[in-house]
């Protein structure tokens, strides 16, 4: 082989290299995060219309720290789950109570908030107790740990649930006087009551403690789970998470 050939050869050789360098580089998947529309102070919109709380800051901060792409999309929570189990979403970060029901079907990431359910009702109301609650109705948003826990305590107290889609549709039933209490989680509830959002007063305690966490399908995405849990683990560490927390408290 002559000098020129040779020459030739490494020129292609080269360039066939820097061309799998480059297409390896710019072909970093992004992930479709599925989350609720309003769930304060965890997803929430502000008067610019951006999506922040805690979840989203969480989100994205994990997703600097590991380095990786996302892209959230703000569902609702039924919906969110069903992008997820059909494949259109690769992850949900929505308040999710970590349960046993939920992981024959998703994965979950380490837990990352503590959380409960309280019993909510208008501030004048005369209720102090689940006792009061018989032969009246109650709301609660559908598959949530508050329908749980409601649908669980329901024949002993002898009230009538109604269940609605949504958050808001929820609140404004006991407003509206249509239910005489809500069930719902504590850290929402307070928040939310905290920031005159709601006229409402917390009669019992918070039940059933418990933690959210990211969720995968099952069996998918393993390599996102392990990110998050990473991230999260820096994040704790750094005291970027107790900022975030503190952010919204």
């Amino acid at each position: 082989m002559n000098k020129l050939m040779k020459a030739a050869l490494a020129s292609v050789m080269g360039l066939s290299l820097v061309g799998c360098g480059s297409s390896s580089s710019t072909s970093s998947k992004t992930y479709i995060i599925a989350t609720d529309k309003t769930y304060a102070p965890f997803e929430m919109t502000d008067k610019k219309g951006k999506l922040i709380g805690i979840d989203m800051d969480l989100m994205r901060a994990i997703a600097k720290n590991q380095n990786f792409k996302i892209k959230i999309n703000s569902l609702g929570f039924d919906a969110a789950c069903t992008a997820l189990e059909s494949g259109e979403a690769d992850g949900v970060i929505a308040g999710m109570t970590i349960t046993d029901a939920r992981k024959k079907k998703y994965d979950f990431s380490d837990q990352y908030y503590k959380t409960g359910v309280s019993m909510a009702v208008a501030k004048k109301s005369s209720i102090k107790g689940y006792a009061d609650l018989k032969g009246k109705t109650v709301v609660a948003k559908t598959s949530t740990a508050g329908l749980a826990f409601a649908q669980s305590i329901k024949s002993k107290y002898g009230f009538k649930l109604n269940v609605v889609e949504e958050s808001s549709m929820m609140y404004e039933t006991v407003k509206s006087g249509e239910a005489v209490a809500c069930f719902e989680d504590t850290p929402v509830l307070k928040y939310m009551i905290g920031q005159g959002q709601l006229n409402f007063k917390l009669p019992t305690k918070s039940e059933n403690p418990s933690y959210y966490g990211f969720a995968v399908l099952k069996g998918e995405n393993a390599t996102l789970l392990k990110k998050f849990n990473k991230g999260l683990a820096n994040l704790k560490k750094n005291g970027q998470y107790d900022k975030i927390l503190a952010k919204y408290e």
